[in-house]
């Protein structure tokens, strides 16, 4: 679990903490996963898409509750539309610190659990494939220079930071986005039947130094569920080989046919990221 922080400070945290331990390393629903993935160069690649287990939703209704009062106590005009969903906590008040806390505490937790189901992961590949070695991510940066990166490669894409654009001091919200920096490397994921992508910031201010989180979504769960053919969709993945857990309608809801073309995002966000390495699936498991 994370360290350094005071959780009997925390209402939320304290509140779920106990319940958190026993999810600490599981992979959770909807579009979360696990994927084994081949390179170009034919270099294995475990990515895992997972979050906070809860913890991040319940953090986030509380305090997005607590605001909606604050507001409507504090000002005259409106902010508490339901359908703008804009209200806020002051940055001058101890609950938008309180907040801060319990929303890091909660990005921490889905560090320490992905870490945790990659070291699970990694342990059945040893038994499996003794040989098998982890090794880190090389690549060329701008000037053709040799750089290596972390062997395990983190990135959120559901989060609130203190980060400076176009010379001002903010608060920038990245949801369904990730952060996107020069020079930093990121993943972008593409659905359970395309390639993924390793990649490289570029910095562009225009994007708030950002990039997409996925080739997102084009059918709903739900229109999924109910449209798709549940025959065709599985054809679809062992046409290509790639090992798979659709066997009933109610998987259809994270089919490849869900989501947008992955090439043709990536196409349209080279001005955000460089690619790194390209990968293709060979065994999913959806959460």
């Amino acid at each position: 679990m994370p360290q350094g922080y005071a959780i009997d400070k925390m209402k939320i945290v304290k509140q779920q903490y106990i319940a958190a331990l026993k999810q600490l390393g599981t992979l959770g629903g909807g579009n979360h996963f696990i994927e084994i993935q081949k390179s170009n160069e034919g270099i294995l690649w475990i990515m895992i898409h997972s979050g906070s287990r809860n913890f991040g939703l319940k953090v986030a209704e509380y305090y997005n509750t607590l605001a909606k009062t604050i507001n409507t106590k504090r000002f005259s005009v409106n902010l508490v539309d339901p359908k703008a969903d804009l209200a806020y906590l002051p940055d001058d008040i101890p609950e938008a610190y309180e907040y801060f806390q319990e929303m890091k505490y909660c990005t921490d937790f889905a560090l320490a659990n992905r870490k945790l189901m990659m070291k699970r992961i990694q342990e059945i590949l040893i038994q499996y494939l003794p040989e098998v070695k982890f090794e880190s991510l090389s690549y060329k940066d701008q000037n053709q220079r040799e750089v290596m990166a972390p062997t395990m490669i983190n990135i959120a894409h559901n989060y609130a930071a203190n980060e400076t654009h176009f010379n001002t001091e903010v608060i920038l919200h990245r949801k369904g986005a990730t952060s996107a920096k020069k020079g930093e490397i990121g993943i972008i994921p593409g659905s359970q039947g395309t390639k993924s992508y390793i990649v490289e910031g570029l910095g562009n201010e225009e994007s708030f130094m950002s990039c997409s989180h996925g080739a997102g979504r084009v059918m709903s769960r739900k229109a999924a569920q109910k449209n798709l053919n549940l025959h065709e969709e599985v054809k679809k993945l062992d046409d290509l080989g790639i090992i798979h857990s659709i066997r009933t309608a109610n998987d259809l809801d994270e089919a490849a046919s869900c989501y947008k073309d992955i090439s043709q995002v990536m196409d349209l966000q080279s001005d955000l990221v460089r690619i790194l390495v390209e990968l293709t699936p060979l065994a999913v498991v959806k959460g």
